[in-house]
C-alpha cells in the first residue's frame, strides 16, 4: 500500500508575498530547505481559518514552483483562486503571517534522463505547476511546448510568464477572448505530429484530461496528468479523494489522488468509472 510521501514535513511557513495576478492570487511562502524536496507536480496542505476557525480540514494546493536562490531564502509558489472559505482565507493574508503547512505531499511528474519533446497542457489556474515543470525539463535540454486553455481569458494564469518558460505557447479560450477561439485538446493531435511529441503532461479539469487521454490512446505518446480531485486530508487518511485506476492484470482499484497520485498515468485511470464505485472483482 502506498504512503505518504517520505519527503515530507509539517511546519510554520512565514507568507513573504501576496500577489493579486488576474483572477488569482501568487503566495509566496519561506519554507527554508525544504524546497529540496519540492518536485514538479507536489502539492502542500495547508491549515486554513486561524485557531479558531471551524474549517478544520487542510486545503490542498499545487506546488507551482520553488527556489532557493531568492532574496527569502528557500521559497515556494502557490497559485490560488479565491473561490471556497478555505481558499479566501489564504488569499487574504498579509505579508508576515505565519501558515501552517504540510509539504511536499503527492508523486511527482516523471523526468525525463534523456532530451525529449515535450507539450504541456493547462487548464485554468491548473496550469500553474506546469511553469516549474518546464523550468526542470529545459535544464535537461528538452524542447518543451504549451498549451493553455481556459473558458475565458481572465482565467488563464499568467500568459506572458508562459511564452518566457517554454519554446512555443498557444492559448485557447472558449469564447475567444484571448489566444485563439475554441478548446485546449482541439489542435492537440496536429502538434503532437508537427512537433514530433514524445510525452505530453497535463493539469486541470478532469474532463480535459480524460480528453487527451483519449486523444493519444492509439498513439505512442505518454500522458502523464495531475488529476484534480477534491482532497479533505492530504495524507490518505479519508479516502474522499479515491480513483478508479487500472492494474497490470486488468483489475480495478480505488487509489488515493493524494497518495498514489496526484500525478498519474492518464491511460491508467478508468475515466469512464470516475464518481462511480466499480463492481467488485
Amino acid at each position: 500500500m502506498a504512503t505518504i510521501n517520505k519527503s515530507s514535513a509539517q511546519l510554520m511557513a512565514t507568507l513573504v508575498s501576496n500577489k493579486r495576478v488576474g483572477a488569482y492570487h501568487q503566495l509566496l511562502l519561506n519554507v527554508g530547505d525544504l524546497v529540496k524536496s519540492c518536485k514538479p507536480g507536489n502539492f502542500v496542505a495547508i491549515k486554513v481559518g486561524g485557531d479558531s476557525s471551524k474549517m478544520i480540514l487542510r486545503r490542498a494546493f499545487a506546488i507551482s514552483r520553488v527556489s532557493d536562490i531568492s532574496q527569502y531564502g528557500g521559497t515556494m509558489e502557490l497559485i490560488v483562486a479565491p473561490h471556497g472559505s478555505g481558499s479566501k482565507w489564504l488569499c487574504s493574508q498579509v505579508e508576515g503571517t505565519e501558515i501552517d503547512i504540510i509539504a511536499p505531499l503527492g508523486t511527482a511528474f516523471g523526468i525525463p534522463t534523456q532530451p525529449i519533446n515535450a507539450l504541456l497542457i493547462g487548464g485554468g489556474y491548473g496550469s500553474a505547476p506546469l511553469f516549474g515543470l518546464a523550468d526542470v525539463l529545459k535544464s535537461r535540454g528538452c524542447k518543451v511546448d504549451m498549451l493553455l486553455g481556459a473558458s475565458i481569458g481572465s482565467k488563464i494564469y499568467a500568459p506572458m510568464e508562459g511564452k518566457r518558460s517554454v519554446n512555443s505557447l498557444k492559448i485557447y479560450t472558449e469564447d475567444g477572448s484571448m489566444g485563439e477561439t475554441g478548446r485546449v485538446t482541439e489542435p492537440l493531435l496536429d502538434i503532437i505530429a508537427q512537433r514530433n511529441i514524445d510525452v505530453v503532461y497535463s493539469c486541470g479539469p478532469m474532463g480535459m484530461l480524460r480528453a487527451i487521454t483519449e486523444l493519444v490512446a492509439d498513439s505512442d505518446v505518454i500522458h502523464q496528468c495531475a488529476v484534480e480531485e477534491a482532497m479533505a486530508c492530504g495524507v490518505g487518511i479519508c479516502m474522499t479523494c479515491v480513483l478508479p485506476v487500472k492494474n497490470d492484470d486488468g483489475t480495478t482499484s480505488m487509489l488515493r489522488s493524494c497518495i498514489d497520485g496526484p500525478v498519474m498515468d492518464g491511460s491508467r485511470v478508468r475515466w469512464d468509472l470516475v464518481g462511480k464505485v466499480p463492481e467488485a472483482q
